[in-house]
């Protein structure tokens, strides 16, 4: 019997381990068994056990990428605001006709788990095809119990019918619904009782998330969330301090969160918590831009501090319509200054950890035979290329995945 399903040869590896910049393998070797990486390393190394050998033509092989937050299923979209507001209305105004959150709340609503499905498809197979193997999305335009459990079945629908893992994540604390105005202690109730307990008997979540900001909830209402996810062994997540500093870093670390995310107003204080905890900041450049903010994220903070850092699209119709997880590499890189070694950590090692997954974001032995071949000379171009869609095959459990035109 072959000890190996498939080799693929002549390749330069950025095995994103530690030790060396992007833990290079110049001509290096992959083994396939049974959907994993067999055997990982130097060509000249490479045992016997073999028929099927790929030739990877000296290109560069990295771990299938990962985007560790999207809102990716929604109803409808929101580029008439964005209109607006280029023509100089203002958010209040915005709001009155309609707008925001609560447009899209409406929107996904309305449509049927087909529609989701179809809207959401399409933007999931524009970020497979710059290699992204593995999605994260969120619920949170529900916003009730039967529509937040809607969304999350169309995301589980969307992985078990397209070849990208998705990860799911219940944030039903996202905004406060129409008829919750100045309740929002009875609309965390709801979300930490029935809405959860309904997402948990149905096997519609990964993860719990909560949207702690002035604009949205506090610190003590997320606690609450966070809490009842804990009874149900939920990890949880946190959109923390994007617009001002609410103690989010620290809150996402007492709860020994898998990550917090944006962090653009975090303190130094909450990111050594974040440190100590092991939680991911995940940066969210898209929005950064989108938004026209001007705050950057603690960067030297989180370095100083050993906190590990993702990037991630963010697609949402309001704030990161990106469906370019590669663009957010340049973006983490020019705007945020950013390496391109730690961008691309930050979209697969790194951002594996932040989802709590421990078979994947690198290429080694036991790991998932998730990688993409890269019609790149270095892997520094993944963060350089603006609108360049570099990806020359994409292997998923160990098959190659048919890529579209």
């Amino acid at each position: 019997m072959d000890r190996f399903d498939a080799v693929w040869v002549n390749a330069r590896l950025a095995t994103m381990t530690h030790g060396r910049p992007y833990g290079a393998i110049d001509d290096g070797a992959i083994a396939v068994k049974d959907g994993l990486i067999a055997w990982v390393g130097p060509r000249a190394a490479l045992p016997d056990g073999g028929e099927i050998q790929h030739d990877a033509g000296g290109r560069w092989i990295t771990p299938g990428l990962i985007d560790c937050h999207t809102h990716l299923v929604f109803g409808g979209d929101r580029a008439e605001e964005f209109e607006m507001r280029l023509n100089g209305a203002t958010y209040e105004e915005i709001a009155r006709a309609g707008g925001g959150i609560a447009s899209s709340v409406t929107r996904t609503r309305a449509a049927s788990e087909d529609q989701l499905y179809q809207s959401g498809a399409r933007r999931l197979k524009a970020l497979m095809s710059e290699g992204v193997t593995t999605v994260e999305i969120k619920s949170g335009y529900g916003l009730d119990i039967e529509n937040e459990a809607k969304m999350l079945r169309v995301a589980r629908r969307l992985g078990a019918t397209l070849p990208a893992t998705v990860i799911t994540t219940f944030l039903g604390a996202h905004a406060m619904p129409p008829g919750f105005e100045g309740q929002s202690s009875d609309y965390i109730a709801l979300v930490a009782g029935p809405m959860m307990d309904r997402i948990v008997a149905e096997n519609l979540a990964d993860a719990v998330d909560v949207f702690a900001e002035s604009i949205a909830f506090s610190p003590e209402e997320a606690a609450i969330v966070f809490e009842a996810a804990r009874r149900h062994g939920l990890p949880v997540k946190l959109h923390a301090d994007q617009l001002s500093d609410q103690g989010g870093a620290a809150l996402a670390a007492r709860f020994g969160a898998l990550s917090a995310e944006h962090l653009e107003y975090a303190s130094e204080a909450g990111i050594a918590a974040m440190g100590e905890a092991g939680t991911v900041a995940v940066l969210l450049p898209g929005a950064y831009y989108f938004l026209r903010d001007t705050t950057m994220p603690p960067i030297a903070a989180m370095r100083r501090h050993g906190v590990d850092i993702a990037i991630a699209s963010d697609c949402n119709p309001g704030s990161s319509p990106a469906v370019s997880l590669l663009l957010m590499l340049n973006m983490a890189c020019t705007l945020f200054r950013l390496t391109p070694e730690e961008a691309l950590s930050g979209v697969t090692r790194v951002a594996a950890k932040a989802l709590g997954l421990n078979d994947r974001g690198i290429l080694e032995t036991g790991k998932r035979a998730d990688f993409v071949l890269w019609d790149v000379s270095h892997p520094a171009e993944l963060s350089y290329w603006i609108g360049a869609k570099p990806a020359h095959r994409i292997v998923r459990g160990g098959g190659i995945l048919e890529m579209s035109p």
